[in-house]
C-alpha cells in the first residue's frame, strides 16, 4: 500500500472538489420497454485494432495482394506508401 502524501491542492481546488462531491448523483436511466438487462461489457464497442496489409497501386486504385482480407463497412484507413524516387 503506498505511503500517504500531503494534501498539495490549493484552497480553491479543494473547495471546488467538496463541491464536485456534494452534488447528488444522476438518475438511473429508464430503460425502453422490451430491454434487457446486459453486462457493462455488452454496452462498450468491441475495440479494434489496427491491422497492417500490403497492397498494390494500380491506376490509382489500391489492390490488396491478400484477397481474404476483408474489411467492415465505412472502416477507417490509412494509407502509408513508399517514396516514389
Amino acid at each position: 500500500m503506498p505511503a500517504p502524501q500531503p494534501d498539495t491542492r490549493s484552497e480553491r481546488r479543494k473547495a471546488l472538489d467538496e463541491q464536485l462531491a456534494a452534488e447528488p448523483l444522476l438518475p438511473i436511466p429508464d430503460a425502453a420497454p422490451g430491454d434487457s438487462p446486459r453486462p457493462l461489457e455488452a454496452h462498450l464497442c468491441p475495440r479494434r485494432r489496427p491491422v497492417a496489409v500490403v497492397g498494390v497501386v494500380e491506376n490509382g486504385v489500391i489492390r490488396l495482394l491478400d484477397s481474404e482480407v476483408k474489411f467492415p463497412e465505412h472502416s477507417r484507413v490509412i494509407v502509408v506508401a513508399s517514396d516514389p524516387g
